[in-house]
């Protein structure tokens, strides 16, 4: 691993020889500029603007440039001369916890490699004790050309470090936060966390850079005089999302059919537990309408109610369970059901007549009819 850097950490009285090596590579595809008309590169030239001719790197120096658009020359033995002690230290000048370290800080990331033998047991010493402490040493060092803030942490067995911008340099949030106040109702956070739970956790190593990929396929394939692979058409969507809950759950579904699970049924319950209030639903989501809840209400206060209302209505409810207990028999059986269902009704009426059975008996009306009915049966 080739070092861009060689100095020593310094971590009290300790000082600790290491060199400095770059932790990331990018593969990222780079493009030549050409001419379009004959394919020709084009390059940068360093002219000089009083002589407009091309300079060599030889003749090349730093200057700065002061308020009034006039340069200061700067030379390298100007900046040795420089009191900074990090020019070849990093000085650490602090122990905290990583949770304070927020991430838009962070920058670059290298690694600390021991520079010799005798550096291997104090190298061991600090990456132990920041292990050990579980925290990370906040440290002040110099490289290409300027001071800068680092955070040094262990990763595996070696020591990393990591660019830290200073507090000075992190744009305050506010500008970006949405100029309007947005109320988040807890159905959508229930969804949002069913989405969240459905696509679970991945693999880190397993991904990649399908851009990358297509664009080597493309230069194969010009480069073998043949057409590229064509392109996989993307995903079609279900159709106009009408507002925020019918994308959560429409994301739910998606995210589970990709997995090959149910399609969105703790979606739906979740999403029907906070009163359908989302617009149109999905097809598995269980929602309880406004009518519908009407309806239940409705029943509620009619079976508590009191006065003539309710009397009336409670004796067809005791017909209708009366007449019920065949409900789950045969076309046959319901109509024996029927019968049986008003003789007993009769014999109800006239157990609950109680001392009216008695009247009628008395009644001359009733004698009458009696009579009458002896004589046509005779």
């Amino acid at each position: 691993m080739q070092s861009i850097w060689n100095g020593a950490i310094s971590f009290g009285l300790v000082s600790i020889p290491v060199k400095l090596a770059n932790a990331t590579v990018s593969h990222a595809v780079s493009f030549r500029q050409i001419h379009t008309e004959d394919g020709g590169r084009i390059r940068y030239r360093k002219v000089c603007e009083l002589e407009e001719k091309e300079v060599p790197s030889s003749e090349i120096g730093k200057g700065f440039e002061d308020a009034d658009g006039s340069i200061i020359p700067i030379t390298e033995e100007d900046l040795a001369s420089l009191p900074l002690p990090t020019t070849r230290t990093i000085d650490i000048v602090a122990f905290v916890e990583s949770e304070r370290i927020d991430p838009l800080q962070m920058g670059n990331a290298y690694y600390l490699m021991v520079n010799g033998a005798p550096a291997a047991k104090p190298y061991a010493l600090l990456r132990e004790a920041l292990r050990r402490s579980e925290r990370v040493a906040i440290a002040k060092f110099a490289l290409r050309g300027r001071e800068r803030l680092g955070m040094l942490r262990v990763v595996d067995d070696v020591i990393a470090m990591h660019t830290l911008h200073w507090p000075d340099e992190i744009r305050s949030p506010e500008e970006a936060a949405p100029e309007t106040d947005v109320t988040v109702r807890d159905a959508e956070l229930d969804l949002a966390d069913a989405l969240m739970d459905t696509l679970g956790d991945v693999d880190l190593d397993s991904l990649h850079d399908d851009y990358r990929e297509a664009v080597e396929e493309m230069v194969t394939a010009k480069v073998e005089g043949r057409e590229p692979a064509p392109e996989k058409e993307p995903a079609q969507g279900e159709g106009t999302v009408i507002d925020l809950m019918s994308a959560l759950e429409s994301s739910v579904r998606e995210a589970k059919r990709s997995r090959g699970e149910g399609e969105g049924e703790d979606a739906g319950k979740k999403g029907g537990e906070n009163g359908g209030e989302g617009g149109e639903k999905g097809k598995d989501a269980e929602v309880t309408s406004l009518s519908s809840r009407r309806r239940t209400g409705t029943r509620a206060k009619s079976s508590t109610g009191s006065g003539s209302g309710a009397k009336k209505k409670s004796a067809p409810a005791r017909k209708k369970a009366a007449g019920g207990s065949g409900s789950g028999k045969s076309a046959a059986s319901s109509s024996r059901g029927k019968s049986g269902s008003g003789r007993s009704s009769t014999a109800k009426k006239t157990a609950s007549s109680g001392s009216g059975t008695k009247k009628t008996a008395s009644s001359p009306t009733t004698k009458k009819k009696t009579a009458s009915a002896r004589k046509r049966s005779a």
